[in-house]
């Protein structure tokens, strides 16, 4: 069984990575990739981030997580246990990935990177990105695009509107 990266979430408030099964309109299926047990999440109290999504902070532009992935599964310098030292786990990221800006990126946030990547591995996961995330650019600038219109539009259907009359009752004093 081979899982997608693009369904692969992390939960707010639950330790690990899931495999997002299915959505609904108040939350999702989640599978965990470390023991395999289904749930429903409600959205009303956790919240999902794609992995597809998420960036990091470097000292140019961001990159997606999937490009510290590659790199950290590139590395032949040792991994070190994602409850290990601050220092151990900064050295080891300036030695994998060096564009990673280390003032903006917290620790946590590089543990949470280390755990991450073995479940994925563990798990069997390929990691890369949907090939819509690779056209991200130009995907960008058409969005842009789009959204100049659709707000050029609505300012034009504003102007035109007529005022709204209120129908509300008045309170008596």
């Amino acid at each position: 069984m081979n899982m997608e990266y693009r369904k692969i979430v992390s939960v707010t408030g639950m330790s690990g990575l899931y495999e997002l099964m299915s959505s609904k309109s108040d939350g999702g299926i989640v599978r965990s990739l470390e023991d395999k047990s289904t749930k429903f999440v409600s959205n009303r109290i956790h919240s999902f981030s794609q992995l597809e999504g998420i960036e990091v902070y470097t000292q140019d532009e961001n990159v997606n997580l999937a490009e510290v992935f590659d790199a950290m599964k590139q590395s032949s310098e040792k991994m070190p246990a994602s409850n290990a030292d601050t220092n151990e786990v900064k050295k080891y990221f300036e030695k994998v990935f060096p564009a990673m800006d280390m003032e903006r990126v917290y620790t946590s946030d590089m543990k949470k990177m280390i755990k991450w990547y073995e479940i994925l591995t563990k798990a069997g996961v390929e990691i890369k990105l949907s090939s819509g995330e690779e056209t991200l650019t130009d995907a960008h600038t058409d969005a842009d695009k789009k959204t100049a219109a659709k707000a050029s539009s609505k300012a034009a259907a504003v102007k035109s509107g007529h005022a709204k009359k209120i129908t509300a009752p008045r309170k008596m004093a």
